[in-house]
């Protein structure tokens, strides 16, 4: 076929599918009978940018089946919207997004809705309680003392700063233990993939541990608020502390593990003097927080006593995994050729 004849061609067909298929207008939408062009060829067959892979895929269904003439039956498509999208969530603060991200409808086990974001339904525990809160690793060698050391030394100043405040305390307490977990989590990352090989689940048991103790801060947030200064405390200690654990698990992670063992033993004793405080009525035992209850599912009737006593058996759990994490690479193994406890707390 000569390149005049297909030019004709070409024309005739645009003229007679055109309006159907490549016309400004919405698709699906009622038009005449009638093939007549009533603008300029030139300006006829401009397609708006947005949908086009519609329209050409839509033609190309036509032209295939041979069905081009006006009486066979258009599907209505409805192109994306340019300005918005789905919208997230609702209310006045519903998010609109053209990517559809609709956060999921939870409820509780009683039909209620779930009303935290920070923590799912599925990763609610009862903690255990029942564990021993009183063991202790006896530093032997030359490591376990410097590691033991290290936290008597840190524990001493926070102790003559806070005295008696509990509450405050804890709270300082639990912006540092978050660190190690995170830390520890995001070296055996990189180490996992830089080495090709699993971790053995040891990443997501140290990240478990992380978000767990943040868990706890979030819960004493809600009982007492810091003051602008032991939030400046704060900031400076979880600066330095993570770089100096960085650091030190990069050097030894069975030196940072221990370290991290010694630091939850502190950590259940604190607790187990705030439980005293709180039983001698030294500090007002007041209800348990909305997201204690939730997270730990303690009974609607729960005060800070019952939170304070799940915190405890948390720590007491970490205080062990990281023992444990620390002996088997001192008997010259790795990590990845134990099990991780995951869920351990």
């Amino acid at each position: 076929m000569s390149r005049a004849a297909t030019t004709k061609t070409c024309g005739l067909l645009l003229r007679q599918l055109g309006p159907r298929f490549l016309s400004t207008s919405p698709l699906g939408a009622a038009r005449s009978g009638t093939s007549k062009i009533s603008r300029p060829v030139g300006e006829q067959y401009w397609v708006r940018v947005g949908i086009p892979r519609l329209e050409i895929r839509n033609f190309n269904a036509a032209v295939g089946s041979g069905s081009g003439s006006g009486d066979d039956e258009e599907k209505r498509v409805e192109p994306p919207s340019s300005g918005g999208g789905r919208v997230n969530g609702g209310g006045g603060n519903a998010i609109v997004s053209y990517w559809g991200v609709a956060p999921p409808q939870l409820s509780k086990e009683d039909g209620s809705p779930w009303r935290w974001n920070c923590f799912r339904p599925w990763e609610t525990y009862k903690a255990d309680i029942s564990i021993d809160v009183k063991k202790h690793h006896e530093p032997l060698n030359s490591m376990d003392k410097f590691a033991y050391w290290t936290v008597q030394a840190l524990k001493y100043p926070t102790y003559l700063f806070f005295q008696k405040r509990h509450m405050c305390h804890a709270m300082l307490l639990e912006t540092v233990a978050a660190v190690p977990g995170m830390v520890g989590g995001m070296l055996l990352h990189c180490k996992s993939l830089r080495r090709f090989e699993h971790s053995g689940g040891w990443i997501k048991a140290l990240l478990e541990e992380a978000e767990n103790e943040r868990m706890h801060l979030m819960t004493f947030v809600e009982i007492a608020r810091p003051k602008w200064y032991e939030r400046a405390l704060v900031f400076a200690v979880q600066g330095v502390f993570f770089n100096a654990y960085f650091l030190a698990y990069f050097a030894s992670p069975k030196l940072a593990h221990r370290i991290v063992g010694y630091l939850e033993e502190e950590a259940v004793n604190s607790y187990t003097e705030f439980l005293r405080d709180l039983e001698n009525g030294n500090v007002e035992n007041v209800p348990a927080p909305a997201i204690a209850i939730d997270y730990w599912r303690l009974p609607p009737e729960s005060t800070l006593r019952d939170v304070v006593t799940v915190i405890r058996a948390d720590e007491a759990h970490h205080r062990d995994l990281n023992h444990f994490a620390s002996d088997i690479q001192c008997q010259g193994r790795e990590l990845k050729e134990y099990p991780a406890p995951l869920g351990y707390h």
